[in-house]
């Protein structure tokens, strides 16, 4: 492989990022803003005080500027941060080329940071959660996320010393089962939180959480797609050249 600057693929991941950013958007635009006009209705119904008072954003500027934006700001900075994993990770996880890490370093972020977290504290349409806890809610939810990430680390380390004595395969098995137990230990630890009014719609919470899971599954397929490619060119020599030229015969 050409050695190259962190530099450049630090570029690329960020331009692969901005793409992953446009396919989150158009699957929360799509999908998930009908979800949340559904949940505003309801929360508006119930609400005591039905004041004239303007928003200081408009809902059809949340839903389109605002979230397009907020969805391509994640986009690039996610794609940074991956774009650093992939190049520690590269040559470290195994003989795999820039396409396959781009896409273990993807489904492994998409594990620690999204899944993990989100199965312990699922995401709430509005109207669902009270806003004196909001404070607690977020910060359980930032430590889940660290405590996923850091376990994960661990698992790594412990899988490649295992690795000498018990062989790729089996020291991966055991690294897989000491991950697994230890976020069930802190699955028992932290706090759970359910805070759903009395009548609020399961489908719709249902379809909102499955929508939410469904914008991070587009934005990181998008990412390692997009960045998998991007990399084997700036990495590989004679890759753009080995896909223009196809044998015939």
């Amino acid at each position: 492989m050409n050695q190259i600057s962190p530099r450049v693929l630090l570029i690329r991941g960020m331009l692969a990022g901005l793409a992953a950013g446009v396919a989150a958007f158009l699957v929360a635009y799509l999908l998930g803003e009908s979800k949340v006009d559904a949940a505003i209705a309801i929360e508006e119904a119930g609400a005591h005080d039905h004041g004239d008072e303007m928003a200081p954003v408009s809902r059809a500027l949340q839903a389109t500027a605002g979230l397009g934006t907020g969805t391509l700001l994640y986009g690039v900075a996610i794609g940074g941060i991956a774009a650093l994993v992939f190049c520690y990770a590269l040559g470290r996880v195994g003989r795999f080329g820039p396409r396959a890490t781009a896409l273990l370093v993807c489904g492994g972020l998409f594990l620690t940071v999204n899944l993990v977290p989100f199965l312990k504290y699922p995401s709430n349409p509005p109207a669902v959660g009270d806003p004196d806890t909001v404070v607690q809610r977020t910060t359980l939810f930032v430590l889940m996320i660290a405590l996923s990430v850091l376990l994960a680390a661990g698992a790594l380390i412990l899988g490649r010393r295992l690795a000498p004595k018990l062989g790729n395969w089996n020291a991966s098995v055991v690294a897989s089962l000491a991950f697994v137990a230890a976020i069930g230990l802190a699955y028992g630890l932290l706090p759970g939180i359910n805070e759903i009014p009395d009548g609020f719609p399961a489908t719709l919470i249902w379809e909102f959480r499955i929508t939410t899971l469904t914008i991070q599954v587009a934005l990181w397929a998008t990412f390692g797609l997009a960045f998998g490619y991007l990399a084997e060119r700036a990495l590989v020599p004679g890759a753009t050249a080995k896909e223009a030229v196809q044998p015939t015969g």
